[in-house]
């Protein structure tokens, strides 16, 4: 496994439209095979690659924070407002700048690889932070050839894990279908 030496924290960005058990398990995932000392899920009030969102914000930070009021180590926060920005890298140049933390692991599923390269500044995130990428069915292969694992491989931990087919479309889905 990753030898990480320093106290890390995780980032965990998204819509969380709704957060979900798939989120909460690579979370735990990371803080044990990573040792990290804190998980940070980022919502953000919209996601810039989706269409509207299904839940409030507010909503969303309210389950956020119901299946995770167990986890000491998994903290909610929301910081659209305060950078004026939804974009990773703003909320990386936040922490490192504002609140003086260097040692920071972004997670993402492997499905974010494919299109990681469109992200504003997608070069400076992956100089900035290590890429932690948890395996999402069906995506896998397609990220493995992306843009940023041809760049950056050596900047890229790839987690062992049972794929995740647990998805926020899968719920909405589903919601919609009980209606």
């Amino acid at each position: 496994m990753a030898n990480i030496q320093k106290k890390y924290i995780g980032l965990l960005g998204g819509s969380f439209d709704p957060a979900h058990k798939g989120h909460l398990g690579i979370s735990k995932i990371a803080l044990k095979k990573l040792r990290l000392k804190k998980i940070y899920w980022v919502i953000t009030k919209k996601n810039p690659f989706k269409g509207q969102t299904f839940y409030s914000l507010d909503k969303r930070i309210k389950y956020a924070r119901k299946i995770t009021e167990f986890q000491k180590k998994i903290k909610i926060i929301y910081l659209d407002n305060v950078i004026n920005s939804s974009r990773i890298i703003d909320v990386l140049n936040y922490f490192i700048k504002k609140k003086k933390i260097k040692n920071i692991l972004f997670i993402i599923g492997s499905d974010n690889l494919i299109r990681f390269h469109k992200w504003k500044s997608w070069k400076k995130i992956v100089k900035l932070v290590k890429l932690i990428v948890f395996s999402r069915k069906g995506y896998d292969r397609k990220g493995m050839k992306s843009t940023v694992v041809k760049n950056f491989k050596n900047r890229i931990i790839f987690i062992k894990n049972k794929p995740i087919s647990f998805s926020s479309t899968q719920l909405k889905k589903q919601i919609k279908l009980n209606i």
